[in-house]
């Protein structure tokens, strides 16, 4: 088969044709329209003179096939008319899977760097969690994440071992199966020792995200064909404040395993979509579906697509959220087909394949390995239904030639029908999807849950902490593509609104989902970044805005075909500032536009760190209750639930769940009478309490203040507690072992005040001890004290051991 001719080659032909000819254009167009009507022509069918008609055959505008004529390239002529610019060798139907930067080094060089500042910007917090031989994940939830890791690990023999992944506990199944399958499989190649776990929680997060940024670059190039937006996209990513809190050094959740295959999903969507396209300008629309659905990158892309929504899904517990902006992608092409006159049964079919691949993979994990709850399967296949059912009324309506508007309407109040049948038919089904909204949507009580537009936030200000001033740029895009979208036929930039506008909208509900809503924004920021250089005459225009009258200055045009100014030679697409003006301006934009994240990224990774004192306590509270033989579940530390699971950890590795610490934290620390709470915490095996600096929200007479502040040694507000034994004390961090404290009994005169005290030190600093004890009327005196060592009780002396502190036990004093 004979090589495709170069669209940009064909429109710098078609350019110099109309040049030489008076009525060239016209000529142009007419064989546009007989081609239109025709898979192929014959010269009689042409209203054009034999002159004319030989020269377009001469020039390879025109080609002769099997004894017949059609256009060399439909894209070709239609860019020469209209003055718009081609990328040199993008030949759709030779476009395969491979690396999109081979055909320019500089491309390559920038796209390096962009993901050398991805990585950079991910390990901001590299000295907080690489603490000697230990590894301090930021945040709370990583913990729960290591927990599972390591579970796993121990109840392996090996990476073979497929039973661990196929059996997992209930905990770990229904939720996020493949985020803890994925850290089991990868810590097991590793060695499957605690070095191997550590290094998965440390550094999978850093390099699912350096993934992510190549996914990201492909995807931007393949929407745009401009390798300058692929560099700026993954530049933005980078500097996303939101995003880079998810995915730094430490952070192991299933967060980096949604992202990535949310962006690969996304990438192979757009494939399929940019491909059809692509061939529709080149040829007829018979032509283009059969060409697009005889190649085997197209199979290979719907595949992929199934694989990496399906992956997506089982990695977290919002499976079904992944699903409905495909839906919704689904049935707006299916529309834009119709309206375009491409028969939406065979554009259609390699995303209904995909998605046949996600139904049948996601029925697989459930009931074979028993992944996720029956509901994701079954949701997954009505998804299916749904996808072949518009595509068949879609197909019907381009027959009957019915308004596209009605099929709209038509395909709202199927979905709502449907939505009604669902609830009826399956009510069990539709209870639980109720009870994960509310989990998803409606959870309260941590910084997730405030929107984007929080209006404690003056509503602007969210998204520039979130994403930085980049978002009013994408914002625009977003526009702008929406437009597009709606005016001619882009499957691309309809696909990309789509998802932009659903997890938009669901940030806009709670800021939670604002890092899912980065990746496909990303692209439009990048988009952004380059056409405001552009639009400052730093840079050419990008790609997507090069038509007709858009960048034309100066006299010449800024297209592929060049300018009076180069001489007509095609520029190359990644150009480099010639001179220093221009550089430090294209410098001061870039920072312009960037430097707002860069003051919220460490701001917002700071956040979620722990602080030096913090990771002493618990190696403090580890010491001790290996020196007083404590063992879980008498270990477990009590504190605020945002750092509950890593204190946890450290201590005695049961870093599942901090249910208890958020219920009852809060209650304990604003109340007034600590001791009261000893019995409480025996019930439930509390051994320690670690209190941090909140002094400043909490009055003086709260169990806050009189444990952080006070070291439990009382103040003019309140006694000497008898059951908190402080073991270390920092600027923002104290921690007490919970004891059920020695009882000091001795003998006085009745109505006598005994002082019973000590003197302990604890992390350097020395805390006096001091209680007054009136004597009973029968002459008895007893105090529990939670300290072991000499006290001095009026005017004599007592030694308390460790084991009676621990035990409880009665000293007496001789």
């Amino acid at each position: 088969m004979a090589d495709k001719p170069d669209p940009a080659k064909v429109a710098d032909t078609a350019v110099t044709f109309c040049k030489e000819y008076d009525n060239g254009d016209d000529a142009l167009r007419t064989v546009l329209a007989v081609d239109a009507e025709h898979d192929s022509w014959t010269f009689d069918e042409l209203p054009l003179d034999s002159g004319t008609f030989g020269e377009l055959v001469s020039r390879d505008i025109v080609t002769k096939v099997d004894g017949e004529y059609r256009v060399s390239s439909r894209r070709g002529i239609q860019a020469g008319l209209e003055d718009e610019e081609i990328s040199a060798d993008r030949s759709v139907f030779d476009r395969e899977f491979s690396s999109p930067i081979a055909f320019d080094p500089r491309a390559a060089v920038g796209l390096v760097a962009a993901l050398g500042v991805l990585f950079a910007m991910r390990l901001w917090n590299y000295r907080s969690v690489f603490r000697g031989d230990e590894v301090v994940s930021p945040a709370n939830d990583p913990y729960y994440y290591r927990y599972w890791t390591e579970a796993l690990l121990a109840e392996s023999s090996g990476v073979t071992d497929t039973s661990v992944i196929t059996t997992l506990p209930t905990g770990a199944i229904e939720r996020r199966p493949l985020s803890h399958s994925t850290h089991w499989f990868l810590a097991e190649l590793l060695g499957g020792d605690q070095w191997a776990a550590d290094t998965v929680a440390a550094w999978l997060p850093v390099v699912g995200t350096v993934l992510l940024g190549v996914v990201v670059y492909w995807l931007a190039f393949v929407a745009t064909d401009d390798v300058r937006i692929g560099i700026a996209s993954v530049g933005i990513l980078a500097l996303t404040p939101v995003h880079a809190v998810y995915t730094q050094v430490g952070f192991l959740e299933h967060r980096l395993h949604q992202y990535l295959w949310l962006g690969v999903t996304l990438l192979t969507l757009a494939w399929l979509a940019v491909d059809l396209q692509r061939r529709t300008l080149e040829s007829t629309s018979r032509s283009a579906v059969t060409d697009h659905l005889r190649s085997p990158w197209t199979w290979l892309a719907g595949v992929a697509f199934g694989i990496a929504l399906t992956l997506s899904m089982f990695a977290w517990g919002g499976s079904i959220l992944m699903l409905m902006p495909v839906a919704a992608y689904v049935g707006l092409k299916v529309t834009v087909d119709v309206r375009a006159g491409h028969p939406p049964v065979l554009t259609t079919v390699p995303i209904l394949v995909g998605l046949c691949v996600t139904g049948l993979f996601a029925a697989f994990l459930h009931f074979h390995w028993g992944w996720h709850a029956r509901f994701t399967a079954i949701v997954s296949l009505l998804v299916v239904f749904s996808a072949v059912t518009v595509t068949g009324f879609g197909e019907l309506w381009r027959r009957l030639e019915w308004s596209v508007g009605l099929f709209v309407g038509l395909q709202v109040i199927v979905a709502g029908v449907g939505l009604i049948a669902f609830r009826y038919v399956r009510p069990e089904d539709w209870m639980r999807l109720r009870t994960r909204a509310d989990d998803l949507f409606f959870r309260e009580g941590f910084a997730e849950s405030k929107s984007l537009f929080a209006v404690d936030n003056a509503i602007i200000f969210g998204p520039l902490s979130q994403f930085g001033l980049s978002f009013y740029l994408a914002i625009l895009v977003l526009g702008w593509a929406c437009w597009v979208a709606y005016r001619r036929y882009e499957p691309g930039w309809l696909l990309l609104a789509v998802y932009v506008v659903f997890w938009l909208a669901l940030a806009a509900i709670q800021g939670r989902f604002a890092a899912q809503l980065a990746v496909p924004l990303s692209v439009f920021g990048g988009m952004g970044l380059v056409w405001l250089l552009s639009w400052a005459d730093l840079a050419r225009d990008p790609v997507p805005f090069r038509e007709r009258g858009v960048g034309e200055r100066d006299g010449g045009s800024r297209g592929a075909r060049g300018t009076a100014a180069d001489g007509g030679e095609r520029r190359p697409s990644f150009v480099v500032p010639g001179d220093a003006k221009t550089l430090v301006a294209l410098v001061w934009i870039v920072l312009l536009v960037c430097g707002m994240s860069l003051f919220f990224v460490p701001s917002m990774l700071g956040q979620t760190t722990h602080s030096d004192a913090q990771f002493e306590a618990t190696a403090v509270i580890d010491d001790h209750a290996e020196n007083v033989d404590r063992e879980y579940p008498e270990t477990f530390v009590l504190s605020e639930w945002g750092d509950n699971r890593m204190y946890n950890y450290f201590v005695n590795g049961e870093s599942e769940l901090y249910v208890y610490a958020q219920a009852t934290f809060e209650e304990f620390v604003t109340g007034s009478d600590p001791d009261g709470w000893y019995e409480e915490f025996a019930e439930n095996d509390v051994g320690y309490v670690v209190t941090t600096d909140l002094s400043d929200e909490y009055p003086e007479t709260s169990t806050q203040a009189q444990l952080h502040d006070d070291r439990g040694a009382g103040g003019d507000e309140h006694e000497p507690l008898e059951h908190y034994q402080a073991i270390y004390l920092g600027d923002d961090a104290t921690a007490f072992a919970v004891v059920p404290g020695a009882t000091i009994a001795s003998t006085g005169e009745p109505g006598e005040t005994v002082v019973v005290e000590t003197e302990v030190t604890v992390s350097g600093e020395t805390i006096s001890y001091e209680r007054d004890v009136t004597v009973s009327e029968d002459g008895s005196l007893e105090v529990t004290v939670p300290y072991a060592g000499e006290y001095a009780v009026g005017d004599r002396t007592v030694d308390v051991t460790t084991a009676a502190v621990e035990n409880g036990e009665t000293v007496q004093v001789e």
